[in-house]
């Protein structure tokens, strides 16, 4: 994933986000709007999510320690599912929470044009949003679906932007609805279930968002193709026999580790095996350039290998 072109989205998310807060706050407090309401906490949580995985970022680029030999990579991980818990909690269950008080208390809207207006006007915005960040993922996502993206990339950022804005603009287009309900029938209700749904939504989000997350957090190997990537690097490798076997890990987005034991000439010395591992490590690494941290065994073939 480009560096570049994720910083690039969630600072577009985030200067999106802050400026519509404000005017949904504004529009909120004269309208009277419950739907306008969640979706201006609904921003404010999206402005924490961005804050939370630019942190992330910077924390994950910490030089390595004898207590994080492997670095802070999985920094960047765990700031993201962070995220999943605000969107959650801030905006999911405040937003439902919200709803509820209204269908219980209903009130009318007053001065209805103010947050159909800001709606209108969130809605380009969001928009704007969502394809910067569509672009910037369209390298990584290469000719996979957007689901397939979400679901398989190890750089959290760009899916949590991309998944955090389609939402965004899914509550948007609730609210819109909702409001605009409630204008034409002049009963509230329609204002109220349109914060209810907004809430449903963000908590449906919340849980994809933790669970894709907490998978990386547990840890993750390479990919199929990359693994058979490095497979064939490995057993390609002139001085290389075959490999017994490997596992993979990624220590953070955009650094795997490789441990693996391959077969080398029974009678080699320790010069030539040095060499073989050498020759190895440099084929894989030109395979798969995220395979930053190799460990290789030799070994010799047998008949049977535990």
């Amino acid at each position: 994933m480009s560096t570049e072109g994720s910083a690039k989205a969630i600072a577009a998310a985030l200067a999106a986000n802050i400026g519509i807060a404000t005017t949904k706050f504004i529009a909120a407090g004269f309208s009277g709007s419950a739907s306008m309401f969640a979706e201006a906490i609904h921003s404010v949580a999206d402005s924490g999510n961005q804050l939370l995985l630019i942190l992330g970022g910077r924390r994950a680029k910490r030089v390595a320690t004898d207590s994080h030999p492997f670095g802070y990579g999985r920094s960047r991980f765990i700031y993201a599912f962070l995220v999943s818990i605000v969107l959650f909690s801030i905006g999911g269950l405040f937003s439902i929470y919200e709803g509820i008080s209204k269908l219980r208390d209903p009130h009318e809207l007053e001065q209805a044009w103010l947050p159909l207006t800001v709606l209108g006007v969130s809605i380009v915005l969001e928009t704007f949003s969502l394809l910067t960040a569509l672009k910037a993922s369209k390298d990584e996502r290469g000719s996979k679906s957007l689901m397939q993206f979400i679901r398989h990339a190890k750089s959290p950022e760009l899916p949590v932007v991309v998944l955090e804005d389609i939402a965004a603009l899914a509550g948007l287009v609730l609210a819109f609805g909702g409001v605009g309900l409630t204008v034409i029938t002049h009963d509230a209700i329609w204002d109220a279930i349109g914060t209810l749904a907004i809430g449903a939504l963000l908590v449906a989000v919340a849980i994809i968002l933790g669970i894709e997350t907490s998978s990386l957090l547990v840890g993750e190997g390479a990919t199929a193709s990359d693994v058979s990537a490095i497979r064939a690097a490995l057993e390609g490798s002139a001085r290389v026999h075959g490999v017994i076997h490997m596992k993979t890990l990624y220590l953070g987005p955009d650094e795997l580790m490789l441990a693996a034991k391959i077969a080398v000439e029974p009678l080699a010395t320790a010069a030539e095996v040095a060499v073989a591992i050498d020759e190895a490590e440099a084929a894989v690494r030109a395979a798969v350039p995220a395979t930053r941290v190799i460990y290789l065994e030799p070994d010799v073939l047998r008949d049977s290998k535990n």
